[in-house]
């Protein structure tokens, strides 16, 4: 193609004389510079002209029949905008195919020209391969097998690789020097860019751990008191992991303190079957006392414990007659007591408890004394993992509980209030 242009242009210099073939070399000459300059403007419209019919085949065409095909991935490709950039690159070689053509008589001018299109040729394959992956990259992650998995991290990896092969190759162009020499500079300068890039070196680390050891997904609600993060995890890239608290404020953590701090991840109790209730209720220690015996006729009319005291009072009956204690001996015979038949009646409240989970661990038990009381504490799990239904239903069991001590002739801890002293100043008038 190049030798027809210019032999075309030769033969406007060549004239005949008497049966010879003569060139005008100077006329030639001093045409070059307009010659040159006219092709170079011919080439700069027809590169135009294939940069239009390149856009329009790939941005008009093209989408027409992607919104007629079933997958979803040529979807990401547009809304990522990969036809638009790739549009550019077939104008840049036509560009770069005839460049030497239009500054044939120009070496220098033509090697200048060359550089600078190939720089943009490599500029543009570089956004078109960021837009590619990242259209791959959205692709993947609808996918329910990896929804939940740091796919952002190993595609910003992915990125920074190819990005920065580009970019020598770029600056090679640019200089006309081997990408070696630019490969040994970066080896020489290694260790500022291992400081520079620390941060990523050690979230590309920590990504992959959080992925090979299952630690964290997209989705999970984690609680990471260092950070003030409570709420679902958003987002796990190659530097942070984005938690939207359930306060709606976003909360950003380096992705290697996730492996390097202490955190806790709740998924276990989401795929569990229910959600854990443990809390206690501190029981005034004086008011503790063998229940009398109008207590527990009291509490017999209770159906919860009605079969209980009937059964256990039998039970404790026939023990003290067949040890013998009588009389002044009963002090040491066996005796309910008001706190066993309240926590025997919170268990049986429990079991009884259709939003309690029966198949899942359920007791109520004696904790050590404290300064506060006799802990009684309450483990079970309810039958719904919605925080809103599991609130309520904690409310409603304990909102029970307070109301029905009274009953057992027990009381609950309360440091004293103004009221307090209050009855206290008008008992001593």
């Amino acid at each position: 193609m190049k030798d027809f242009i210019i032999d075309w242009i030769r033969h406007f210099y060549q004239y005949s004389k008497d049966g010879v073939v003569y060139f005008d070399t100077k006329g030639y000459n001093e045409h070059a510079f307009y010659w040159s300059a006219g092709m170079f403007v011919a080439l700069i419209a027809s590169s135009l002209l294939a940069w239009f019919l390149t856009r329009l085949f790939m941005v008009q065409i093209l989408h027409v029949l992607v919104d007629r095909t079933k997958s979803t991935l040529d979807d990401h490709l547009v809304n990522n905008k990969v036809f638009r950039s790739m549009a550019h690159i077939v104008p840049l070689m036509f560009l770069e195919y005839f460049l030497s053509i239009a500054f044939y008589r120009y070496p220098e001018m033509n090697w200048t020209m060359s550089k600078l299109v190939s720089f943009l040729m490599l500029y543009a394959i570089m956004v078109s391969l960021s837009r590619i992956l990242n259209a791959l990259r959205d692709y993947i992650k609808e996918k329910p097998t990896y929804s939940d998995k740091p796919i952002q991290s190993y595609f910003q990896v992915i990125k920074i690789v190819s990005i920065g092969i580009l970019m020598i190759l770029m600056l090679s162009v640019l200089t006309d020097k081997s990408p070696l020499f630019f490969l040994t500079s970066l080896g020489a300068v290694s260790a500022i860019l291992i400081l520079v890039f620390k941060d990523t070196i050690l979230g590309f680390v920590g990504s992959i751990q959080l992925s090979a050891n299952d630690m964290i997904r997209i989705g999970d609600w984690v609680t990471m008191d260092k950070y003030g993060a409570d709420g679902d995890v958003e987002e796990i890239n190659l530097a942070t992991v984005k938690v939207r608290n359930f306060d709606k404020t976003i909360t950003t953590i380096p992705t290697y303190s996730f492996i390097s701090d202490s955190f806790k991840n709740w998924r276990g109790m989401q795929e569990s079957e229910g959600r854990r209730i443990k809390r206690a209720v501190y029981i005034e220690v004086d008011t503790v006392h063998f229940a009398s015996e109008e207590l527990i006729n009291s509490l017999s009319k209770l159906k919860l414990l009605k079969e209980f005291i009937k059964e256990r009072q039998a039970e404790i009956e026939s023990y003290n007659e067949e040890h013998g204690f009588k009389g002044d001996e009963l002090i040491n015979a066996r005796k309910q007591t008001n706190l066993g038949l309240f926590r025997r009646y919170v268990e049986y409240y429990l079991r009884h408890n259709v939003e309690i989970n029966q198949e899942m661990t359920l007791i109520v038990r004696q904790l050590h004394p404290t300064d506060k009381g006799v802990p009684l504490e309450i483990y079970c799990f309810t039958n719904t993992k919605e925080w809103g239904e599991y609130e309520d239903i904690t409310s409603d069991i304990f909102d029970h509980i307070f109301a029905i001590v009274p009953e057992f002739e027990l009381s609950l801890f309360e440091n004293p209030s103004g009221r307090d002293f209050q009855q206290s100043f008008s008992s001593v008038r």
